[in-house]
């Protein structure tokens, strides 16, 4: 029976009876597959590509018995595609000329496309991946590659720029004991006909052993429920009943994932190294054994121990490279297995050093003389046996031992680098006795050479603020302050490639393009409140590929409802929430929230970016400068807009950085960092801008629909042409109207709220 032959497991074929355990255990659909939730939950992009038969190229890489070969043959079963296959370990270039000619043909007389799977493609050399390259340009195949090594290093860069990567993780013990009920309870594929169990330490132990491979584990099962009794199929009626003994039997020992030439030997060395250099001798010592354990070459970790004990110990400890020499010295005379004790002890002496990385120093000066001319030597440095009658080379030289304390201060660097310092000394261990000896030295060096060392200034500009304001209103301030919101929000998330996200609140796209960029194979979400915001969002949405654009919803968050999402095709729920200015636009903050913490998974991420009204300056601050009667019309709009009993939202009124995370933390979000920052605004207004303020047709309260109701239709006009004549210079009643433009700077505060909804 083929690896992806459609044909049901269990039939009467009699070589099922031959196929292990593990193979006809393979599931066949989506939702059969186990485990890698982080690329096939709900919503993920890969789910949603398979689902919709809309495949790219991709390559699968993972440790063995991750789902590999298994994930694809769940598209093998829900393609339409035609589905071929190769083993990179069997096939060479011939074998690819033929699959393409096959798909070629298909192509032009069925116009069915071809997907090609292609196990271990690491293994295939450089001119059988370029043979296929120019295919998968062009799309005459869709490839599907397989591999345990990392392929940004083991396969072609040119594959792996045209094909997205997965990255499959190990199965969690929750993963493998859902495997592991279903192969004792499945009466087709599995050993569901017969009176099986499994004691509870026992299971515990094979999913242990296996270490999140699936087939080990499945493997293990098969022995351990085949061997127990005396024949197998047992006789009717009779139980199967596997100990721990027995498990123990089955799955004795797991085979370490380490590759000398490989991902594993550079991540366990580089693992190692880096617990040293945090100081944390446990952590080393367990990444060494799994070195020892794997065969890896004792003369290796010495070699990077001896550059450690420079790179990472240095001054701090100068007896460590003496140490690692001495007990590598040892090691070559006794080798293993006594030679562990000395590598252990090495091991023990780095991680409990003090550390200090000050020699990299020597990398600074390398760069400066690389980047710079090439400095004359002093003088009085240069050697004197050669030319000092002709040149006068070496006069002026101060000879130390001649002084007191054998040390007098001179200059050593070129005069043009003269006062420069490489060698920044340590704080701990020996380093920490000489820093203060060698910073009273460079004091008074540089006191002595204070006559070569002064610098000539060759120009110099006032300041011209006309020209610095012209360039900041240029460069667009609220452009800058846009830029630190979106960066700070996404600094408080840190999202992972694979993160489903919502956007509450996307306006014209600032959070949500920043989301997609963030997490190319998760999914993105974004509720637009104004058509002509989603008009351009979709826009610019239309120009990617479908799988790649984000779900947009006409929706607010206290109105979003699972049904609209679900029509959408859009996710039901999310590992991120971001948004600015949420929740001084909903109608219900209470509903809002309750929302998003229903859309929200377990220990999801937030971040908000919300602006603070009562903290913020309110237009009436600038008009008052220049109007005081139209300034107090202003406040006393401004505070009946911010009263609690007249307010659009329901909910904790006034919005501030304590109320909204009271809000948050009465509906399951926790709060764990409020951080307000003022913005400082420069607004040039205009009549279209003022016209914008008084809007009486605004649906939340607003200045202009206050002020109608409080000045009256004809007071309302009025005070409109005054405001219009005041700050845009228009004709108007004020008498001392100004003829310009008025620029106004208003300051913003904004709160930076970012937590977790709790689990």
């Amino acid at each position: 029976m083929e690896l992806f032959e459609k044909a049901p497991h269990g039939s009467n074929d009699p070589r099922s009876a031959y196929e292990p355990l593990a193979s006809r255990m393979r599931p066949r659909t989506i939702e059969e597959y186990a485990g890698q939730e982080h690329i096939l939950g709900p919503g993920r992009l890969l789910r949603r590509a398979i689902q919709r038969d809309q495949l790219s190229s991709l390559i699968f890489w993972g440790p063995p018995g991750t789902g590999k070969t298994t994930l694809a043959r769940v598209i093998a079963n829900t393609t339409k595609s035609h589905f071929s296959t190769l083993n990179a370990v069997l096939s060479g270039v011939a074998e690819i000329r033929t699959m393409v000619a096959e798909a070629q043909e298909r192509r032009a007389f069925h116009d069915e496309k071809t997907i090609l799977f292609v196990d271990e493609v690491h293994r295939w050399n450089k001119s059988q991946q370029d043979a296929l390259l120019p295919w998968v340009e062009n799309g005459t195949v869709i490839l599907i590659g397989a591999t345990t090594q990392n392929p940004y290093f083991e396969v072609n860069s040119a594959l792996v720029s045209r094909s997205r990567i997965f990255q499959l993780l190990p199965l969690t013990q929750r993963d493998m004991d859902k495997i592991a009920a279903s192969a004792i309870s499945d009466p087709i594929r599995g050993y569901g006909n017969f009176k099986v169990t499994i004691d509870k330490e026992a299971l515990a132990h094979l999913v242990k052993i296996a270490d999140g491979d699936a087939r080990s584990l499945l493997n293990a099962i098969e022995l351990a429920v085949e061997t127990t009794p005396d024949r197998f199929p047992p006789a009717p009626g009779e139980k199967i009943h596997v100990t721990l003994a027995a498990a123990e039997e089955s799955i004795q020992k797991k085979a370490l994932l380490y590759d000398r030439d490989g991902d594993a030997h550079f991540d366990t060395i580089s693992a190692y190294i880096k617990s040293l250099r945090g100081s944390d001798p446990d952590a080393a010592f367990y990444w060494l054994a799994r070195m020892v354990a794997a065969g890896e070459d004792p003369r290796f970790i010495f070699r990077r121990m001896l550059i450690f004990a420079c790179e990472d110990v240095g001054m701090a400890d100068p007896q460590a490279l003496v140490y690692v020499q001495a007990a590598a010295s040892v090691f070559d005379r006794i080798g293993l297995p006594e030679g562990r004790y000395h590598l252990a002890s090495a091991t023990l002496y780095l991680a409990t050093a003090p550390k200090s990385n000050s020699v990299m120093g020597f990398f600074d000066a390398l760069a400066q003389v690389e980047m710079e001319k090439q400095e004359e030597v002093p003088r009085h440095l240069k050697d004197a046996s050669r030319d000092k009658e002709g040149f006068g080379h070496g006069e002026g030289y101060m000879y130390p031992h001649a002084y007191a304390d054998h040390w007098v201060a001179q200059q050593y660097l070129p005069q043009g680098l003269a006062g420069k310092l490489f060698y920044q000394p340590g704080k701990i261990g020996y380093e920490k006795q000489i820093a203060e000896s060698v910073a009273r030295r460079r004091e008074e060096q540089l006191e002595a050479t204070a006559g070569t060392m002064s610098p000539e200034i060759l120009s110099f500009s006032p300041s011209d603020k006309g020209r610095e304001l012209w360039l900041m209103r240029a460069a667009g301030t609220l452009s800058l302050q846009a830029k630190e919101i979106r960066d700070r929000i996404f600094a408080l998330l840190k999202p992972a490639r694979h993160s489903r996200v919502l956007d509450c609140n996307s306006g014209r796209g600032l959070l949500l393009w920043e989301a997609l960029r963030s997490c190319p194979e998760g999914a993105v979400t974004g509720l637009v409140l104004q058509e002509s915001d989603a008009l351009i969002i979709s826009h610019y949405a239309g120009q990617m590929d479908e799988l790649s654009r984000p779900f947009i919803l006409r929706a607010s968050i206290d109105s979003i409802s699972p049904d609209s999402l679900a029509n959408a095709n859009a996710p039901g729920v999310y590992d991120f929430a971001v948004g600015r200015n949420v929740f001084c636009t909903v109608q219900d903050r209470i509903k809002a929230v309750c929302n998003l913490c229903r859309l929200l998974s377990d220990k999801a991420g937030f971040a908000f970016a919300e602006m603070l009204k009562k903290e913020s300056d309110m237009l009436s601050s600038a008009v008052l400068l220049l109007w005081k009667e139209g300034g107090q019309i202003l406040l006393e709009a401004e505070e009946d807009i911010l009263q609690p009993e007249n307010s659009l939202n329901t909910g904790t009124e006034p919005q501030s950085a304590q109320s909204l995370s009271a809000l948050f933390d009465a509906n399951g979000l926790s709060v764990e960092t409020s951080d307000v920052k003022s913005f400082e605004n420069r607004v040039t207004v205009t009549e279209k801008l003022i016209d914008r303020w008084l809007d009486a047709n605004a649906q939340q309260r607003s200045y202009g629909n206050v002020l109608l109701k409080k000045l009256g239709p004809d007071g309302f006009t009025e005070f409109r042409k005054s405001l219009i004549h005041l700050l845009c210079g228009r004709s108007g009643h004020l008498a001392n109207s100004t003829s310009s433009a008025t620029e106004i700077i208003l300051k913003t505060a904004v709160v930076f709220l970012g937590g977790k909804k709790r689990g």
